[in-house]
């Protein structure tokens, strides 16, 4: 309603409206609304689907007298809007909203300034939804929104995204350092193949596709993760250092003359049941390859969790079953900001998401408990470390990890 009510005061003033969302889903979610019923067929819609010769034409239309333009952010950079209708000019140019709040200030400068371009007339506004500040603020987003209402709110979330941001920047300095490494390891395989240096072009290769040995006494970690949209910046960071994980764990296991497969690791991403049976859970394979580790993290991406509780049942569930094949696991170690679920919340969330009759169809068919998978680790003496990020999680966490033997510490 909100959102509505800003694209009539500025249709009533005779000025044009550009709507920036997150994502097209989200724009056509708000596009086929009840609240757009009644304007629907006037307004354009500028998403990556439409036409190159379309989306000009509603660039050039979108700076006319009442117009209502709904776009997708990528169309916040680089996309000119230039007003030459003087009425619009006149009564204030055209307005930008903005539906979401930008990772990076530069995109939140880039989509501020289509609508006063050239040293035209104009103005910007942002209109969030609560929920989708998780990312920034965190698990606990409801109970820091009301701290920060008012003057101090946007000086709040900016100061927020900023640490994100040098934290996301610090990580990704790892990652550099990795990469500058593969391509020099690169460079060489190509100069060795081109001379016919084959014993080198073997050893890259070797090295490059190399499986597990599956040596008799193989260390299996679980590395279980929080996947929901406040953890977008821990996510970013083990993207960047899974290498580095790697290498140290290499050094470690070569110190005590053990083969460097003796260490194998799965990752593992759960969030809430609001991302349905393909979305809840998402894991790797068993790697010994760091490098594939990092490819399956640069497909995984933090989203959904509406509510405080994550679905860390289902990770514990995965666990269990992992701990029932012929391997078996060592450890799990468990990272996140919020809490378990209880029976009530799950019974809630399960049937706001397609009920049993969609649950039944899954592998995760049969509702669990974060204690009954925790009772089933304890049994085969596979300890849970956990991570939390957020005091909401530490007494939860704390009680996952003395039950199963493991250790518990706040992750900073």
């Amino acid at each position: 309603m909100r959102i509505r009510g800003e694209i009539d005061v500025m249709r009533n003033a005779g000025r044009a409206i550009l709507v920036f969302f997150e994502s097209e889903e989200k724009l056509m979610a708000f596009y086929n609304s009840s609240d757009m019923s009644s304007i629907k067929e006037t307004v354009q819609i500028i998403t990556e689907k439409v036409s190159r010769k379309e989306r000009e034409l509603c660039i050039k239309r979108a700076a006319t007298d009442g117009k209502v333009t709904l776009l997708t952010r990528i169309f916040g950079r680089g996309t000119d809007f230039i007003c030459r209708n003087q009425q619009v000019l006149a009564n204030g140019g055209i307005h930008v909203l903005q539906t979401f709040f930008s990772e990076e200030l530069s995109e939140e400068y880039q989509i501020m300034g289509r609508g006063a371009r050239q040293g035209d007339r104009g103005s910007y506004r942002m209109i969030l939804l609560d929920s989708d500040l998780e990312w920034v603020l965190g698990a606990d987003w409801e109970k820091e929104i009301p701290k920060i209402t008012g003057s101090i709110l946007y000086k709040s979330l900016n100061e927020a995204r900023s640490e994100r941001y040098e934290s996301k920047c610090a990580a990704r300095g790892v990652g550099i350092k990795q990469c500058r490494h593969d391509h020099k390891e690169s460079i060489k395989f190509m100069k060795a193949l081109s001379e016919g240096k084959m014993s080198i072009v073997i050893s890259f290769l070797t090295e490059q596709n190399r499986g597990a040995d599956i040596p008799v006494d193989t260390s299996r970690t679980l590395l279980l993760m929080d996947a929901t949209g406040s953890m977008s910046n821990l996510l970013s960071a083990a993207k960047d250092t899974v290498c580095t994980m790697f290498e140290r764990a290499s050094a470690v296991l070569k110190e005590k003359k053990l083969p460097s497969d003796a260490f194998q690791m799965q990752f593992v991403v759960y969030r809430d049941y609001d991302c349905k049976a393909d979305g809840v859970l998402q894991s790797s394979s068993w790697e010994t390859n760091p490098t594939k580790l990092r490819s399956f993290m640069t497909n995984i991406h933090a989203h959904g969790g509406g509510d405080y509780e994550e679905a860390i049942e289902i990770g514990l569930w995965h666990a269990v079953q992992q701990s029932a094949e012929p391997e078996g696991i060592s450890q799990v170690i468990l990272i996140g900001d919020a809490p378990a679920k209880n029976s009530a919340a799950i019974d809630r969330d399960r049937a706001a998401t397609g009920g049993e009759s969609y649950w039944d169809k899954t592998k995760f068919r049969n509702p669990t408990h974060y204690t009954t998978e925790m009772r089933k680790l304890k049994k085969k003496n596979i300890p849970v470390h956990a991570f939390y990020l957020r005091d909401g999680a530490k007494v939860n966490f704390e009680q996952i990890a003395h039950e199963t033997g493991g250790s518990c510490k706040a992750l900073e």
